[in-house]
């Protein structure tokens, strides 16, 4: 019994050990990945230091740069993630059901439209046209001869009803047998590429059950939502840029096709969609797609980096330069107020005018006052 206890004892601390084992390299991998912050701070802060010494050796000034600032263009839109679906797109399926004697295609097969896919097994249907057609030839020839003595006024008008009305029905029964002889040889309904294949020869096909898989990658669209409060600033056929993670170098201008009527209760967003034209196919379907909506646009704003907005507890506040009173160039405080950002760009509302030479590196180094060279 000690022995068995001893035992389990042992097993517990093994594998407490292996539990406290990958603790412990998951802290030390944490503390690798801020000592590599900190590391690259360090070396920052260090030539930072060394870059004030040599401005202070020389004339005891800190090296700044500087952005003339000048009224601009500025935008600010709206990134919504979309999906990239195919506008013609169709899992093939039959609307008989039959025996699968030929799949004329394969995967990555490209197809015209109205060209031969899969063809079901016939037989039987066309057994039943010929056996219709025979009876539809002495149908007709009765129908003809009760017509021509119904004519003459010999024979009685129910035999002539009833041969028309035979005839009649035969045709019927021949044209619903010739359509589902039709149906048993499916055609492409456009032009495009066979995705999959999930049938083979020999095999039953069945309504509603997909024979492949064909796709159209030539015009493509984007389903995108919207939360409802940009619904005011957007409308059908706007232009909107769209870009693609995969592939960066790919940014596109499309109008927006449609708007969605309903705006989903759970989310409070509104569909979107938008297509566009894919001639080489380069974009493929489920593809992730970034939706750039315009939401705000300013001819003449006064734009900064982003990164020199500091805030303190009086508010926003960045570097100018200016002039002292011995003519010196300083580092002026100056406190603004801030509009929309984008792109690591801010747009000034007030607190600066164009011509002002706003510091835009070696701002972390000089206070209000602070003599600087410009560099």
């Amino acid at each position: 019994m000690r022995k068995i206890l001893a035992l389990s004892i042992a097993v517990i601390l093994v594998s407490c050990g292996g539990s406290i084992e990958e603790q412990k390299k998951a802290k030390l991998a944490e503390l690798k990945e801020k000592a590599i912050t900190i590391d690259h701070e360090i070396k920052t802060l260090e030539n930072e230091l060394a870059e004030l010494k040599t401005g202070e050796g020389e004339s005891g000034k800190i090296p700044v740069y500087v952005e003339t600032l000048k009224q601009q263009l500025f935008e600010h839109f709206v990134i919504v993630n979309g999906v990239v679906e195919p506008v013609e797109e169709a899992k093939i399926s039959p609307e008989v059901g039959g025996q699968i004697v030929k799949v004329a295609v394969k995967k990555g097969d490209r197809v015209n439209a109205g060209q031969l896919l899969v063809e079901l097994n016939t037989s039987v249907t066309e057994r039943g046209i010929q056996e219709v057609n025979t009876a539809l030839e002495l149908a007709t020839k009765v129908y003809d001869k009760q017509k021509s003595l119904y004519d003459q006024n010999v024979g009685s008008e129910i035999q002539y009803l009833e041969a028309k009305s035979a005839k009649e029905s035969l045709e019927r029964k021949l044209e619903t047998l010739k359509a589902q002889l039709a149906m048993a040889v499916i055609k492409a309904p456009f032009s495009g590429i066979v995705d999959e294949v999930y049938v083979k020869e020999g095999e039953l096909g069945a309504p509603g059950a997909p024979l492949l898989h064909l796709v159209n990658l030539k015009r493509m669209k984007v389903k995108a939502n919207l939360a409802e409060n940009y619904l005011p600033k957007i409308d059908e056929g706007d232009m909107v840029k769209v870009s693609f993670p995969t592939f960066p170098d790919i940014l596109l201008s499309m109008p927006i096709k449609q708007i969605g009527n309903v705006v989903d209760y759970k989310s409070r967003t509104v569909p979107l969609e938008l297509e566009f034209a894919n001639a080489n196919e380069s974009i493929k379907a489920n593809q992730i797609a970034l939706v750039n909506l315009k939401d705000f646009e300013d001819t003449k704003a006064i734009v900064v980096p982003s990164l020199v907005v500091k805030q303190d507890s009086k508010g926003e506040f960045l570097f100018v330069v200016a002039n002292d009173e011995q003519g010196e160039a300083i580092a002026k405080k100056v406190y603004v107020n801030t509009g929309l950002s984008f792109r690591e760009r801010t747009m000034i509302k007030s607190g600066l005018a164009e011509g002002d030479q706003v510091i835009v590196s070696g701002f972390n180094l000089v206070g209000n006052g602070s003599k600087v060279t410009i560099k």
